[in-house]
C-alpha cells in the first residue's frame, strides 16, 4: 500500500503501539529493590527493638528498674529450684524473702555494651548504675521453646544471685531497709541458729545493704553489688553494742552485785566476792560495794561478752579467835574482778551471766 503522506512506512503490527523508554523498566526494578530494603530494615529495626536478645535482657531490666518484681520473676529462666541451686554450687534452700518490690533500689542508665553468640547461647552484656554505683554483668540468652511464630528467648542461667548473709550481735537486721528476722527466713524456724548464715535469693544486678538498727546493737551498715547471675554473695555483718545497750547492762551488773551484799555471809552464794578467816565469826557480816565496774560490751560470735573489770567490795565482820576468845573488827576492802556472758533471747532481751573472780584473807 502506498505511503500518500511520503513519510516512512509503518509496519503492520506495530501501529499504534507505546514506545517504552529504556531506562523505565530499570526504574521500577530499583523501586521495588528500594521497598524491599526498606521493608528488611523495618523488620531488623523490630527485631533488634522488640524481639532480639538484647531486647529480651533491656524488658528484665526495665522490670526491676520499675520494681516489677513479680514480672520479672515470671520472665523465662528467672526463677531457680533446689537443683538448679544446688548444680551452681549453691544452698539449696536458699529463701525467697528478698524477691520482693520494697528491696530493691534505684537501677537506671543500663546500655548494651556487647552482644556475641557462645555456641546456643547469646552473651550480652550490660553497664548500668544500681544505688549509684556503677556495674557490668553479662547475661546468658537462648531460645525459648514454644508454638510461637515470633523468636523467644529465656535466660540460660538465672539472673538471681544468692546472698550468703552472716549477721553476728542480733537476730533481727535490714536488706535496703526491709526488715528481716533471722527465724523467718532460716529453714530451721524459732530454733534458727544465731550464728549461722543465711542464704537469701535477691535479683541481680542489684545494690544491697545490710544493717543492723536494734536498741542492743547497730552497724552502720555493709553494701554490695550483686552483679553476677546465679553466683554467690558472701556478706558478713558484725554489730556493735549500742550505748543504751551498754547502760542497761551496767545497771544490770550495778544491781547484781548490790544484790550480792544482801547475803549475810563470808562467801555470798553465786558471787565475784568473798572473804575467807581461819576463825569463828561472832556476827553476820555487812557486804557493801565501794566501787562498781566500769562495764564494757564487745561481739562475742553470736551473743556478747562482758570483759573483765576491776571492782571493790567492803567487809565489816567481828572475828573471834578460836585459841583465846578475843574479837577482832575486821573492815577491809575487796578486790575483785567481773566478767560476764550475754545472750540475746528469742523475745530480743538478754540474759546477762555474770561472774569473776574473789580476793581471800
Amino acid at each position: 500500500m502506498d505511503n500518500a503522506g511520503g513519510g516512512p512506512a509503518t509496519p503492520e503490527g506495530v501501529r499504534g503501539a507505546r514506545v517504552r523508554h529504556p531506562l523505565e523498566i530499570p526504574a521500577m526494578v530499583l523501586i521495588g529493590v528500594l521497598l524491599v530494603a526498606a521493608l528488611g530494615a523495618g523488620a531488623a529495626s523490630l527485631y533488634r527493638d522488640f524481639y532480639s536478645p538484647r531486647a529480651f535482657v533491656l524488658h528484665y531490666l526495665e522490670l526491676l528498674q520499675d520494681h516489677r518484681t513479680p514480672e520479672a520473676l515470671a520472665v523465662p529462666g528467672v526463677v531457680v529450684d533446689s537443683a538448679e541451686l544446688e548444680a551452681a554450687g549453691l544452698p539449696a534452700t536458699s529463701s525467697e524473702a528478698l524477691l520482693r518490690p520494697d528491696v530493691l533500689t534505684t537501677l537506671t542508665d543500663a546500655e548494651i555494651t556487647g552482644e556475641e553468640v557462645d555456641g546456643d547461647d547469646t552473651l550480652v552484656t550490660v553497664s548500668y548504675s544500681a544505688g549509684g554505683y556503677t556495674g557490668t554483668t553479662t547475661f546468658a540468652v537462648a531460645h525459648d521453646t514454644g508454638s510461637s511464630l515470633l523468636p523467644r528467648w529465656r535466660f540460660a542461667r538465672s539472673p538471681l544471685s544468692v546472698m550468703n548473709l552472716s549477721v553476728q550481735g542480733s537476730m533481727r537486721f535490714s536488706v535496703n531497709g526491709f526488715e528481716v528476722d533471722k527465724r523467718q527466713v532460716s529453714v530451721d524456724g524459732a530454733d534458727a541458729d544465731p550464728s549461722a548464715s543465711l542464704p537469701l535469693l535477691v535479683f541481680s544486678p542489684g545494690l544491697y545493704s545490710v544493717a543492723v538498727d536494734t536498741a542492743i546493737s547497730s552497724t552502720p551498715g555493709v553494701a554490695v553489688l550483686a552483679d553476677a547471675p546465679l553466683a554467690g554473695i558472701p556478706v558478713s555483718v558484725q554489730a556493735q553494742p549500742t550505748e543504751q545497750f551498754i547502760e542497761v547492762v551496767q545497771q544490770r551488773v550495778e544491781d547484781f552485785l548490790s544484790a550480792c551484799t544482801q547475803q549475810q555471809v563470808l562467801q555470798p552464794t553465786g558471787c565475784p566476792f568473798g572473804y575467807t578467816v581461819r576463825n569463828r565469826i561472832d556476827d553476820a557480816p555487812t557486804w557493801s560495794i565501794v566501787q562498781q565496774p566500769v562495764v564494757t560490751v564487745v561481739p562475742d560470735g553470736a551473743g556478747w561478752r562482758i570483759p573483765s573489770a576491776k571492782a571493790v567490795a567492803h567487809i565489816d565482820v567481828d572475828v573471834r579467835s578460836i585459841f583465846d576468845g578475843s574479837v577482832r573488827t575486821v573492815s577491809e576492802d575487796i578486790a575483785f574482778r567481773v566478767d560476764g556472758q550475754i545472750s540475746v533471747l528469742p523475745d530480743g532481751s538478754a540474759s546477762i551471766l555474770v561472774g569473776g573472780g574473789t580476793g581471800s584473807d
